[in-house]
């Protein structure tokens, strides 16, 4: 390990005595009732802060899942995965006991239904429209007739009603879906983050993504609503857990979106803001 990481080890190993050492049984018994800590997913295709993949051997893999991991062995406990289709299904399963920590995109309306902690992802939002399609701009995408397809009651959503005064916008349970609709020329547009357009632009031939944005969205770590202690740990030593995953695993200077567009890349950017958000450590 480098010196580097030995630092930051030595910070996310004061933070974790800070948030476990008083209370750890306590902090056990409210954020993993069960025994294990329970951590909501949303799989999809489009990867990026929050999405989650399946593996070939049936496992997940993605931010999310690194994060949860770490978070669980903090805390001495196993790990369990609980699958959603968008992060709209894992809002609305806040206030049924079903999961423990998720990592999803925060906006006010969440907020009334769980506590977030660090963020740890800023990206824009835009649009990708289909094949062919004569749209450049979001003045000519805003026109009566258009139809925007957005994942169902999220915050890209809700963003995008705001945004767009003329063209209708469709919520739809999955990406893969709006992907298909998309790819066939069912909807004229799809709106999300551009990291995540820009991936599905290589596998559609002739989709364009706008240059203007609608939207920030924010990404970051969430309990349910009274969980004063997961909240803390969430919020110290279960942030600071990521931060030494990410930087154990990812080498910016061997990066190739790192060293020729450093803006682009989204496993940069969430290294960097976590660093700035938990530890204060510039940054090279």
């Amino acid at each position: 390990m480098s010196r580097r990481l030995l630092r930051l080890a030595g910070l996310v190993l004061g933070a974790m005595t800070m948030a476990t050492s008083a209370n750890a049984d306590a902090l056990k018994d409210e954020i993993a009732p069960t025994g294990k800590l329970r951590v909501a997913i949303a799989i999809s295709a489009a990867g990026g802060a929050f999405w989650s993949t399946r593996t070939e051997s049936g496992g997940y893999a993605g931010v999310p899942v690194d994060l949860g991991r770490e978070m669980a062995a903090q805390l001495g406990v196993p790990v369990e995965y609980v699958v959603h289709q968008n992060s709209g299904q894992i809002t609305d399963a806040a206030a049924k006991n079903s999961w423990d920590v998720t990592f999803l995109p925060k906006d006010p309306e969440r907020e009334t239904k769980m506590t977030f902690g660090p963020i740890y992802e800023v990206a824009d939002a835009t649009y990708i429209v289909k094949p062919g399609s004569a749209i450049t701009n979001f003045a000519a995408l805003d026109q009566d007739g258009v139809k925007v397809a957005a994942v169902n009651n999220t915050t890209t959503m809700r963003g995008a009603i705001a945004h767009l005064k003329h063209a209708k916008v469709t919520g739809y349970q999955t990406y893969d879906e709006i992907f298909n609709l998309l790819n066939n020329g069912e909807v004229d547009a799809f709106a999300l983050s551009r990291d995540q357009l820009h991936a599905m632009a290589k596998k559609i031939p002739g989709t364009r993504v706008l240059d203007e944005t609608f939207k920030q969205t924010v990404t970051a770590v969430a309990v349910p609503l009274n969980h004063p202690l997961a909240a803390a740990f969430a919020a110290s030593g279960g942030a600071a857990a990521f931060q030494i995953s990410m930087a154990a695993f990812h080498d910016p200077s061997a990066c190739f979106f790192h060293t020729t567009t450093p803006f682009v890349c989204s496993v940069c950017n969430l290294l960097s803001g976590v660093l700035k958000v938990i530890t204060s450590v510039p940054v090279p």
